[in-house]
């Protein structure tokens, strides 16, 4: 163990061990998934070559070979849970993505959501035994998040009971599913339903599209890989072109909306339910943004506690870069961040369970909330923790461009989170709409529930900005109950001004959707501030639910810090509105100052806490034991450039180059 990490350890206040239970939701679950990923560490079957030395179609079947031996072993082992599928995933495959992820991730889920009875007894035996392997084709070349505009068709044909699965134009091209490219025999296509020559909107259905026995494209299917991208090297992300493709009727999942044999349109009670796969990943992004945002702050607080530079007093010994204050000031707000997230992934996860349950009794009320929270909160945390993990990248200077720190592995493979399953403007557009139908309501006279409720005092308060005499500030910035109202009303304030800008550009005249493009800005401001606020809200109620004293005391410090750290970056909105003055800024900025002070003995302890195994961290600079320098140069002798003394290349061009010169 590396002295200085070892000395790191020694100073926590806290039992680490207590910590990592309440991360993964109890003493149990912790047991529990140490055992799993001690059976992905022990399996020789999962030895690899490292995939960073590899080329893509090398990657590609290396993750693929990984994959149908996982399924082999989760079968073998019993493991059906779909928490304990994931864990022992995410310690097989690091930091790459699944080969066949959307099988998983999207494929079952909408069959388990969307089958009727019959179209369960099906597809799910086939699809859960892997001889039907699945991918979720929605997004097209010309279009991704505008659903409305997706240009598939399906035509109902009552003479022969079958759909007619087309892509009419070049733009109508779906593009981008995982696992399409060379992985599916099957795709859940999301398609324009025409019947009785009326279009009812966007609809999934069930689609062959490779022979079950030799894997070649049935008749009328174009597909293939859609080639190199930032990342997700592993992946055979896809592109499906559809030629009078005839499917039977049964394939169109008919658990809500439903086709009759001649023709007859059955509308399913909710529009929304058709997006129910999306409401559950971007669920499950937000889950994701804490691990990604987790792992990143690991590598660079370990790196940052081992790594020495500079002199801060001469002729004194290089300090850990992670005495200086701005090597602090970069990643413990960052570290904070992550924690708040776990807990509103937590949150998201409860949440989505409960409404799925109350849907599943025939109860659609909470779907309206449950989608407007997971787009907001998927956009919130993706963009926070796209730009956090750049930060950690960067905090561990030039090391961190190497792909053996596991940085650019973990970025490249966030990023896209923040245009799937929703480019995140829309998402906070969408999240938007919500927030102002239900202004309008509480402005009515209706009183709001849920995680909006605070809108419903909205209309007590002046929105307009007081000068600072005429408003006393009465928030303690120590104190996180005052800070939750604070941002609470920051959200309100913003909500009510978005709703303002809109009305104003009505009564100019301007028509509906005018108004709407002319106030964006304000609406993607009113919707981060509302995202803003349930996570400082969130972070703040879960400290309520730890009764160990020094792990209260740390967290508290945490969430403190994102909460004033929030207020800094943002600092022209609380002014604005009077919610701080003009010396609480400057507080707020010595108090930061104190909170890194406080914390940067057990900011090792509390990236320990995250307990993420050196096999699924994959960086040599986060490393457990911090031996850094001798892994590091272990690696780099792997490389195949390293494998021959002189390589090729320098007989073939370099040496007659000089003969001609």
């Amino acid at each position: 163990m590396n002295p200085d990490i070892l000395r790191e350890r020694q100073n926590a206040t806290f039992d680490v061990e207590k910590l990592t239970h309440i991360l993964d939701g109890g003493a149990e679950v912790t047991k529990r998934r140490r055992e799993i990923e001690s059976m992905v560490l022990s399996d020789p079957d999962f030895n690899e070559e490292d995939p960073n030395f590899l080329s893509r179609s090398e990657r590609y079947d290396q993750a693929i070979r990984k994959s149908a031996q996982m399924i082999l072993k989760l079968r073998e082992y019993g493991i059906a849970d779909p928490e304990e599928i994931y864990c022992y995933k995410s310690m097989l495959l690091g930091n790459h993505i699944e080969a066949m992820g959307l099988h998983f991730v999207m494929f079952l889920p909408t069959l388990y959501s969307q089958c009727d009875p019959q179209q369960s007894k099906k597809w799910l035996p086939v699809s859960e035994s892997f001889q039907v392997i699945g991918t979720y084709a929605q997004t097209e070349i010309g279009h991704g998040t505008h659903l409305r505009g997706l240009e598939t068709t399906a035509t109902y044909d009552p003479a022969t009971q079958e759909f007619v699965l087309n892509s009419p134009t070049v733009s109508s091209i779906k593009w981008w599913p995982g696992g399409l490219g060379k992985t599916s025999n099957h795709a859940i296509i999301l398609a324009q339903l025409y019947t009785q020559g009326k279009c009812h909107g966007l609809h999934a259905f069930i689609t062959p599209i490779r022979d079950m026995t030799t894997h070649k494209p049935l008749p009328g299917i174009v597909v293939g890989d859609i080639g190199p991208k930032f990342g997700f090297n592993e992946v055979d992300n896809g592109f499906l072109k559809l030629e009078n493709v005839r499917i039977p009727r049964e394939n169109m999942l008919m658990k809500y909306a439903k086709v009759e044999p001649d023709g007859t349109y059955l509308k399913p009670p909710s529009a929304k339910l058709t997006y129910g796969t999306m409401v559950f990943v971007r669920s499950m992004i937000v889950r994701e943004s804490a691990r990604a945002l987790s792992k990143a702050c690991t590598i660079a607080i370990r790196y940052s506690s081992v790594r020495h530079q500079s002199e801060m007093r001469p002729g004194e010994p290089e300090p850990q870069i992670l005495d200086y204050q701005t090597q602090q000031y970069k990643l413990f707000p960052l570290l904070a961040m992550a924690y708040g997230f776990t807990f509103v992934g937590q949150y998201m996860n409860q949440t989505y369970h409960r409404i799925t349950g109350d849907i599943n009794q025939g109860d659609f009320s909470g779907l309206p909330e449950l989608h407007a929270l997971s787009a907001g909160l998927k956009a919130f945390t993706t963009w926070e923790t796209n730009a956090g993990i750049e930060v950690c990248r960067m905090s561990c200077g030039g090391h961190g461009y190497s792909l053996s720190s596991a940085l650019p592995d973990i970025y490249v493979s966030f990023t896209p989170t923040c245009t799937y399953e929703g480019e995140n403007t829309v998402m906070m557009l969408q999240t938007a709409r919500y927030l102002v139908k239900c202004y309008r309501q509480a402005k009515e006279g209706q009183q709001l529930s849920g995680i909006v409720s605070y809108l419903n005092e909205a209309e007590h308060r002046r929105v307009q900005p007081q000068p600072v005499a005429a408003r006393p500030t009465v928030v303690d910035i120590n104190d996180l109950t005052s800070l939750v109202e604070i941002y609470k009303l920051r959200a309100a304030i913003l909500v009510e001004l978005a709703a303002k800008s809109i009305q104003q550009e009505l009564q100019r005249r301007k028509s509906q959707e005018d108004a709407w493009n002319n106030s964006a800005i304000d609406l993607v401001r009113a919707s981060d501030a509302h995202c803003h606020y349930v996570v400082v809200k969130l972070f703040t109620d879960k400290l309520g639910e730890i009764g160990d004293t020094a792990i209260h005391s740390v967290l508290s410090t945490l969430a403190l810090l994102y909460a004033l750290q929030g207020i800094t970056r943002n600092s022209g909105d609380f002014l604005q509105a009077g919610l701080i003055s003009v010396p609480q800024v400057l507080q707020i900025s010595v108090r930061i100052k104190e909170l890194l002070s406080q914390l940067r003995p057990n900011a090792v302890a509390l990236v320990d806490a995250f307990n993420i195994h050196d096999r699924r961290l994959n960086s040599v600079l986060g490393r457990y034991d911090g031996n850094v320098y001798e892994n590091m140069f272990e690696w780099a002798r792997r490389s195949p450039l390293n494998s021959t003394e002189v390589h090729e290349s320098f007989h073939k061009y370099l040496k007659p180059l000089r003969s001609k010169l």
